[in-house]
């Protein structure tokens, strides 16, 4: 009987060893596993801010009244400035990093949208090797310094808060 109680004791040493490693195992997957889906993140924002970029582009391009820029990211959905509405743009899309549609506006000096950025102050993952459009975001502190601006060399812009 005495020899009996020593084996049951090793027995509950071994499982508390293999709980105490399984633990540590699932720790790290998790780990793993936040990192790859902030990666994901990163890579829809970029993909969404030139999205909006581009459609800021297109919508100044295509004129109807002078060559303006949205007042609303809306007027990129649905642009009536010419008898047949132009679509520049699917949707609006949420901002990847905060899950809202809480876009920085980036204007121009007369009100119109130029660009957007995130409102995220995370610090970024990727920090190097970016396109040549996204190039001036590498070694940026925060989501919001990644300023999704369309280039045009007369204009200023500002972030609107």
């Amino acid at each position: 009987m005495l020899r009996r109680g020593r084996c049951d004791g090793f027995t509950y040493v071994g499982i508390l060893i293999v709980v105490a490693i399984l633990g540590l195992s699932l720790a790290a997957a998790g780990s793993v596993w936040s990192f790859a889906a902030r990666r994901d993140k990163e890579a829809e924002l970029i993909f969404v801010g030139d999205q909006f970029r581009e459609a800021i582009g297109r919508y100044r391009a295509s004129g109807g009244g002078g060559f303006q820029f949205p007042r609303e990211l809306t007027d990129l959905l649905n642009d009536d400035r010419s008898p047949v509405p132009r679509h520049y743009i699917r949707k609006i899309y949420l901002d990847p990093m905060t899950g809202k549609d809480d876009w920085q506006l980036i204007r121009t000096n007369d009100g119109g949208i130029i660009g957007i950025a995130s409102n995220s102050s995370a610090k970024p993952i990727k920090r190097a090797k970016f396109e040549r459009q996204d190039a001036e975001f590498e070694d940026k502190d925060c989501y919001c310094d990644w300023q999704f601006v369309y280039q045009l060399q007369s204009y200023r812009p500002t972030l609107a808060h």
